[in-house]
C-alpha cells in the first residue's frame, strides 16, 4: 500500500529550505526525527571534540513562523461533538459545557482550554505567542484564513507579543540547567522555545464538573488529616450533592487531583514539543526538547508577577509545626508566579489572586468566560464555532447549576485560604521543557557520524 505524502507543497514553495524536495511526508518526518544538537557556532569536547568553523546563524523569519505555527498556531474550530444535554434528559451521557473554548490549534487540549503558552527567545528578543483565547473573537476567522491559505509569517507576526528585548536566559549552572546541555542550550545563534502551563483555569473547570450532579465527587485534604476539602456541607451525609462514602470510590484528594491536572496539561505540551520535532525536520534543521523545569526562575527572568508565600503556608503545616519553624527563623518566603504584564496590558494570569479579590470572584470569572451573554464560549452567537447553527446549538447547552457553582467556590477558597497558592502543590504557572532550534553544522556530522545522520539534504 502507498501512504501518500502529505501535502506540503505550498508550504515549501513559499518557504524554501535546506532541501530541494517539495513534498516532503509525514511519515519520512517521522522516520528520520532526530535530536540534532551541533549547530554552526558551537563547540563540544571530550570524544566528539569539535569546534564550529562557522559563526552562529540565526534561523529566518519564515523558519521561525513555521515552527510557531507547529507548536501554536490557530488553524480552525473545535468540532466539539459531546453530549450537551443533562443526565436526566440524555441516553448518551451529559456533561458537554466542560468546553473552555471552540477555537483549535495545531495541538489538541484538554477541554479545548489551551492551557499552554509558548515564549520564543533568540538574539533580537522574546515573545509570546497567543493563544486562541488572547485574541478578540473578531479576529479568529482571519487568523483562520492566513494558516489556511499558508500565510505563516503574517500569521506569526500577528500572534507574536514582544516582552524583552534581549534573550532570555538562566544561569548556566545546576539547578538551572544541566551540565550535558550547557553547551548548546539557548546559545548565540540559536531560537530557544520554552512552553509554560497555566493550571489554575483547567482546576476550576474540572472541579466545576467533579461537583455537579452528575459526577458527585468529593474531594478532601490529604495534608489535613483528609479532612474534606471545604465541601462538607456538599457531602451527602450532610444533606448534600456529594458522595462521601469513602467505600464507594467516588472521592479524590487534592494530591491525586492536581497530580492528575499536572498530567493532563504535561501531555499537551508534549504534543508541543512532537509538533515542532516534526517541522524541525521538515526544514532541515537541527532541534531537540531538554529539561527546563524550575518553579520560578524562568518567570523571574521573563517579567512575571510575583507573590511570595511563606514556607510553612504553601507547604500546609499544623499549628505546632509552624511555630517551630518559624522560632527557627526557616520560615523562607517562596516567589509563585501569578500572571504577566507588559505596557499595563494583562498577557497571562491565573484564576486567583491578585487578580481577582477572592477565589469566588475568579470562579464566577471563568464561569463568565464561557456563558457571558455577549462574548462567552456558550453564548457569543455561535458564529466562531464549527456548527451550521451555532446559534440554536449554544441555546441548548445547559449552565453549571447553584450547587456545583457553590461547591467549586468553597473546594477553591479552601485551597487557596490554606495554600496561600492555587493549585495548592504547583502553584498556576510551570515550566517543564524548552525546545532549541539552530542551523546545523554540516561538517561536524560528516566527521562523526554515518552519511544518513544529518537530514534530507544529506541524502
Amino acid at each position: 500500500m502507498t501512504i501518500p505524502s502529505a501535502n506540503t507543497a505550498l508550504l515549501f514553495k513559499h518557504y524554501p529550505v535546506m532541501t530541494n524536495k517539495e513534498d516532503y511526508s509525514l511519515i519520512e518526518a517521522m522516520l528520520r526525527r532526530r535530536s540534532r544538537r551541533f549547530g554552526k557556532g558551537m563547540k563540544l569536547g571530550g570524544a566528539l571534540d569539535y569546534q564550529s568553523q562557522y559563526p552562529p546563524q540565526p534561523l529566518t523569519l519564515e523558519q521561525e513562523a513555521l515552527l510557531g505555527f507547529a507548536a501554536s498556531g490557530v488553524t480552525g474550530y473545535a468540532l466539539a461533538e459531546l453530549p450537551y444535554a443533562p443526565a436526566a434528559l440524555s441516553s448518551t451521557g451529559s456533561g458537554g459545557n466542560i468546553m473552555v473554548n471552540f477555537i483549535g490549534r495545531t495541538v489538541a487540549s484538554a477541554d479545548a482550554i489551551h492551557a499552554v503558552a509558548v515564549f520564543i527567545t533568540n538574539d533580537e528578543g522574546t515573545w509570546l505567542l497567543k493563544r486562541p483565547q488572547d485574541y478578540l473573537r473578531t479576529e479568529i476567522s482571519s487568523l483562520i484564513d492566513l494558516s489556511q491559505n499558508g500565510q505563516f509569517v503574517e500569521l506569526y507576526e500577528r500572534s507574536r507579543v514582544k516582552v524583552a528585548q534581549v534573550r532570555i536566559d538562566l544561569p548556566r549552572r545546576l539547578p538551572y540547567l544541566m551540565p550535558f546541555n550547557a553547551w548548546a542550550a539557548n546559545v548565540p545563534g540559536t531560537t530557544y522555545f520554552l512552553a509554560v502551563n497555566e493550571l489554575s483555569a483547567l482546576y476550576i473547570n474540572v472541579l466545576l464538573s467533579m461537583f455537579s450532579e452528575d459526577v458527585g465527587f468529593f474531594m478532601v485534604d490529604e495534608r489535613n488529616g483528609y479532612r474534606p476539602a471545604g465541601v462538607e456541607k456538599f457531602a451527602k451525609s450532610k444533606g448534600g450533592h456529594l458522595e462521601d462514602d469513602l467505600t464507594k470510590e467516588s472521592f479524590t484528594y487534592i494530591g491525586a487531583a492536581e497530580t492528575l491536572l499536572a498530567e493532563f496539561v504535561a501531555w499537551e505540551q508534549g504534543s508541543i514539543h512532537q509538533n515542532l520535532g516534526l517541522m524541525t525536520q521538515a526544514l532541515g534543521l537541527g532541534g531537540y526538547p531538554h529539561f527546563a523545569a524550575h518553579p520560578y526562575i524562568w518567570f523571574e527572568r521573563l517579567g512575571f508577577r510575583m507573590e511570595q508565600v511563606p514556607f510553612t503556608k504553601m507547604s500546609g503545616m499544623n499549628r505546632l509545626t509552624k511555630k517551630i519553624v518559624q522560632w527557627m527563623g526557616k520560615d523562607t518566603l517562596v516567589p509563585n508566579p501569578v500572571g504577566l504584564e507588559k505596557d499595563g496590558e494583562v498577557l497571562l494570569k491565573s484564576y486567583a489572586p491578585p487578580y481577582y479579590r477572592n477565589m469566588e470572584e475568579a470562579v464566577l470569572a471563568f464561569i463568565d468566560h464561557k456563558y457571558n451573554a455577549k462574548q462567552g464560549t456558550f453564548r457569543d452567537g455561535g458564529e466562531e464555532t464549527g456548527w451550521q447553527d451555532g446559534r440554536a446549538i449554544q441555546a441548548a447547552i445547559p449552565e453549571y447549576s447553584e450547587r456545583a457553582i457553590a461547591a467549586t467556590i468553597a473546594c477553591c477558597e479552601y485551597i487557596y485560604n490554606r495554600y496561600g497558592r492555587f493549585p495548592a502543590t504547583t502553584g498556576a504557572f510551570r515550566t517543564l521543557l524548552a525546545y532549541q532550534t539552530h542551523q546545523l553544522d554540516p561538517d561536524f556530522y560528516r566527521r562523526y557520524y554515518r552519511h544518513d545522520a544529518m537530514s534530507m539534504e544529506s541524502k
